[in-house]
């Protein structure tokens, strides 16, 4: 499977999930049935209610009509690409000597803007100027139906948040937040000052990582079936009917010993972290495994206890390994899932 493949499976719906519902109604409903609902899931990570600007493209002149009333319809002529700037918001953090001076050291969703951060109250939002041409309303509904386009700036969101949540605590705002001008980033954060402050105090100091648990159903039953009870074909009718008896019996206790295991999983990665969340399982065939995810959850962890976050997936795996199952682990992310949601 290519690239494109693996990050619709594994970021798409998370950050469409973020997205204007309106302005990606169509993408978000063809990824999430081709990739299952998944951090989508994650989704649910959302960063606070930050509403998008107002639209900032001015409305179309309508067309004329030609040969007055009944006449024919014109032709359609191009319609002409909005002009100017807004402003594409990334993430919010403090105002504070770890942001002074340097910028963060990643490109912005249309390369060559410079990021800036916007500062008011104490807090600060990163933003980079964008052309409406290709983000003003309508462009911009356009743009986010054509994959490619989407995977390419969703990844450059995602590349400036890691490059400002290396030197400082961020709140993830969703992709395609967006502001007609500074002013309006600015009155963002007098607005939700409490809510982002809060966030930032929830969030200092700690990380987002993820654990995928997948089994491998066949070793599972292996071990589970007791000896004389392997496959053979039927021979009579009485015969049949206690095969598949004994295959039903034998898929419930797969079920239950899978389930059994990333219980045991969450629960011990649970005693190294601060919150948990548990999402919907991946698409396979998007995703690219083998087996069955039965456990795809999210972790914030503080900093300082990343080693023994990765010590226990390691002891946990040694563990699981001899029955068929691994695990994957990923990070650290910024804590995408685990932006408080406003009261």
């Amino acid at each position: 499977m290519d690239d494109l493949g693996r990050w619709a499976a594994e970021r798409a719906p998370e950050l469409l999930a973020r997205a204007e519902a309106e302005a990606v109604a169509e993408l978000k409903a063809a990824l999430l049935r081709a990739a299952t609902a998944e951090r989508g899931a994650a989704a649910a990570a959302a960063a606070p209610r930050v509403e998008p600007a107002p639209a900032v493209t001015e409305p179309a002149e309508p067309a004329p009509t030609a040969g007055g009333v009944g006449g024919p319809p014109p032709a359609a002529e191009p319609l002409e690409a909005p002009v100017g700037d807004a402003l594409w918001a990334y993430c919010v953090a403090r105002d504070d000597a770890a942001l002074a001076g340097a910028g963060v050291d990643a490109v912005g969703v249309h390369p060559g803007s410079e990021l800036e951060w916007n500062r008011e109250g104490g807090l600060a939002v990163l933003c980079s100027p964008v052309p409406l041409a290709e983000f003003g309303e309508e462009p911009l509904r356009r743009n986010l139906n054509d994959l490619p386009w989407l995977e390419r700036t969703a990844r450059a969101h995602e590349a400036v948040i890691a490059g400002a949540f290396e030197r400082s605590a961020v709140v993830p705002l969703r992709l395609c937040t967006l502001f007609a001008a500074a002013d309006g980033a600015r009155r963002m954060l007098a607005e939700q000052h409490d809510e982002l402050a809060g966030a930032l105090d929830a969030l200092s100091g700690r990380e987002e990582w993820s654990v995928k648990l997948i089994v491998d159903p066949d070793a599972l039953a292996a071990g589970l079936r007791e000896p004389g009870q392997e496959p053979t074909e039927p021979g009579t009718g009485a015969a049949y009917l206690l095969l598949r008896r004994e295959e039903r019996r034998l898929r419930e206790a797969v079920a239950d010993r899978a389930a059994g295991l990333a219980e045991d999983v969450h629960a011990r990665l649970q005693e190294r972290a601060v919150d948990a969340r548990v999402r919907p399982a991946q698409n396979r065939e998007l995703a690219g495994y083998e087996g069955e995810m039965v456990l795809n959850g999210a972790y914030l962890v503080e900093r300082d206890q990343a080693d023994g976050l990765r010590a226990l997936v390691a002891e946990l795996e040694a563990r699981h390994r001899p029955v068929g199952a691994r695990i994957e682990l990923g990070g650290p992310f910024p804590p995408y899932s685990f932006v408080p949601e406003p009261e």
